[in-house]
């Protein structure tokens, strides 16, 4: 398993290897045996974005792959929402969660209620939701949105005035960018909301050259504050191309560790807010649900078809952008 270890080994040590290594062999010969795939999202741990996953990426990533994979299975590596958002894409599939108690600090801040609110403030204004929502949410929403689409979304829409849930940060960073009056729903990320300017403003005072690259999930005064801005497929390509010789990532601090045996060149240094949700995802776990098959995600059919065609939205307005 040299060929799987040498993808990790600069932020996994031997010993920790060696007691992933058990479960990486069994994940991947049940996987043939159920003719599964695994979504792995940026934010996993080494051990799983690099032994188990059979794609990995952001949630605009995953969202499309989860619609073109041939595979009977598929299992979530990552949060709720987007096990639900793989099954709204292919309803004839078995989407497994390892742990349905995964979930995300932005989609449980906002309801169809919440929605219906925002609709009845702003009068034909169109809703355009970050796909960190529930397929309750996307099925009141009119199109969604990533983090790496957010700005030519909005800008798509026709309305001089545009609703975005449930990121308030998002929202703000992308008036900054978009010809739209955009107004939001007041949600947060629990991991990027916790970034302040003055960090950032300490940080370049005791680390001098270092490049800030910040998500917009952070407030703007950080994204402000920041080298560069950009989603985490956005964050990926900045770093692959630049090859600083110091980068911090203002984000989920399993970025840094997934991407560093790539740019060995590149001397990724803190922060590290990780997310308690993504964090529940375990080796351990993916093996059960193969292995038993519970945690299996469903949709109502009504609800999933109206979530499908704002996702649907994205992902073709998102491929007509060349996105």
């Amino acid at each position: 398993m040299q060929d799987i270890y040498s993808r990790m080994d600069r932020v996994v040590t031997p010993p920790d290897f060696a007691i992933y290594a058990p479960y990486i062999k069994a994940i991947n010969a049940l996987k043939k045996e159920r003719n599964a795939v695994i979504l792995g999202h940026n934010y996993m741990t080494p051990e799983i974005f690099h032994g188990v996953s059979d794609f990995v990426g952001d949630s605009l990533q995953l969202a499309m792959k989860a619609s073109d994979v041939e595979a009977d299975v598929i299992v979530q590596a990552g949060v709720h929402f987007m096990a639900e958002t793989s099954k709204i894409l292919s309803p004839e599939k078995t989407v497994l969660m390892p742990d349905m108690a995964a979930g995300c600090s932005l989609a449980e801040s906002i309801t169809a209620d919440g929605i219906e609110e925002m609709r009845a403030k702003y009068p034909g204004a169109p809703v355009v939701s970050y796909v960190n929502t529930t397929a309750e949410v996307k099925a009141a929403s009119d199109i969604c949105c990533t983090s790496s689409n957010a700005v030519q979304i909005v800008n798509a829409m026709e309305s001089d005035t545009v609703i975005m849930t449930p990121d308030q940060y998002l929202a703000q960073n992308v008036a900054n960018e978009a010809d739209k009056n955009v107004v939001y729903w007041p949600g947060s990320c629990i991991v990027h909301e916790q970034y302040t300017a003055k960090d950032l403003r300490d940080f370049r005072e005791w680390n001098p050259g270092t490049r800030l690259i910040a998500h917009p999930e952070c407030p703007p005064d950080v994204v402000a504050e920041a080298d560069f801005s950009g989603s985490t497929s956005g964050i990926i390509k900045y770093v692959t191309d630049e090859k600083p010789k110091k980068a911090m990532l203002i984000t989920e601090c399993s970025m840094a560790s997934n991407i560093s045996d790539s740019l060995p060149e590149v001397d990724f240094v803190g922060p590290c807010n990780m997310c308690p949700y993504m964090k529940k995802i375990t080796l351990e776990k993916i093996l059960y649900v193969l292995h038993t098959m519970e945690g299996q995600v469903e949709v109502d059919a009504k609800v999933a078809e109206k979530a499908r065609h704002s996702v649907q939205a994205m992902i073709d307005l998102s491929k007509k952008l060349g996105l």
